[in-house]
């Protein structure tokens, strides 16, 4: 028996990196997984990983899961997301938005065209998804939201400010700071409801396929996090007594020693 058995997740951003990552250990731990992400077969995208590569992992450990093709960035396809899941798997009592793109440069050089991009996919789509799947989490008195954040979303400490501080995020820090909002506000709506709502982000550098290819942070830069790490603590944010309203970070979450790099938690607000 695991410790999802009888749930039913949905999981943006599931074709490779932390959301493949994520998804194949609720997967394990029993859950019926709805995969969402635009890249369908194997080899159609400049990135490694496929919907139809997780798919086969996780069936091929028993799991049950559904791929669902559809791009975040393209309001008419988020409409059809959570009815989709839920014509295969069921009502849904688990959503994780983790589907996100980050274009690095100088805020003020950020193309329309890309900002908006960003905003549509991490910001207005998990909003979306949250009015589309948890009205019936509220009727069933059960469910589970976690918005995949980062510490970019937080503000670094100065004058004088660190290296890092202009890294070229000020776009996607931004999107990911309305998702915490987005997180806190509504756990308060929903207290009592029996939904949980939390935001979850990683200690340190995770190499998913899309950090490898755009990130000026590497191992050589910035501390690596316990590959394990985003998974283990998305379990324990979507367990049966997890809290609420909480914007919390991987390693710290799980209470494993890690040391400090950039965004470091000491020298943001």
């Amino acid at each position: 028996m695991g410790s999802m058995d009888g749930r039913a997740a949905l999981v943006t951003g599931a074709s490779r990196g932390i959301g493949q990552y994520i998804a194949e250990r609720f997967a394990a731990e029993g859950a019926a997984v709805a995969l969402v992400a635009r890249t369908a077969a194997a080899g159609s995208s400049a990135l490694p990983g496929s919907l139809e590569e997780v798919v086969a992992r996780i069936r091929a450990r028993g799991g049950r899961v559904e791929a669902i093709r559809a791009d975040l960035t393209v309001p008419d396809d988020v409409e059809t997301i959570v009815e989709r899941a839920e014509a295969a798997l069921g009502p849904l009592d688990t959503l994780v938005n983790n589907a996100g793109v980050n274009f690095y440069g100088p805020a003020l050089d950020v193309r329309p065209r890309r900002y908006a991009l960003m905003m549509q996919m991490m910001v207005h789509a998990p909003f979306r998804l949250c009015q589309l799947a948890v009205p019936g989490m509220v009727e069933r008195e059960r469910g589970w939201v976690l918005n995949i954040t980062s510490k970019q979303a937080r503000h670094p400490a100065g004058p004088p400010y660190p290296d890092w501080a202009s890294d070229g995020c000020v776009a996607y820090g931004m999107c990911k700071a309305a998702l915490d909002r987005l997180t806190t506000g509504l756990a308060a709506e929903l207290d009592g409801s029996g939904v949980r709502v939390n935001s979850l982000g990683t200690s340190g550098l995770v190499m998913t396929p899309g950090v490898a290819v755009v990130s000026p942070h590497t191992p050589d830069n910035a501390p690596v996090e316990d590959s394990d790490a985003m998974a283990e603590a998305a379990l324990a944010l979507c367990g049966a007594g997890a809290a609420t309203g909480r914007i919390a970070y991987s390693m710290e979450l799980l209470g494993r020693p890690f040391p400090e790099g950039p965004w470091a938690l000491s020298a943001t607000f």
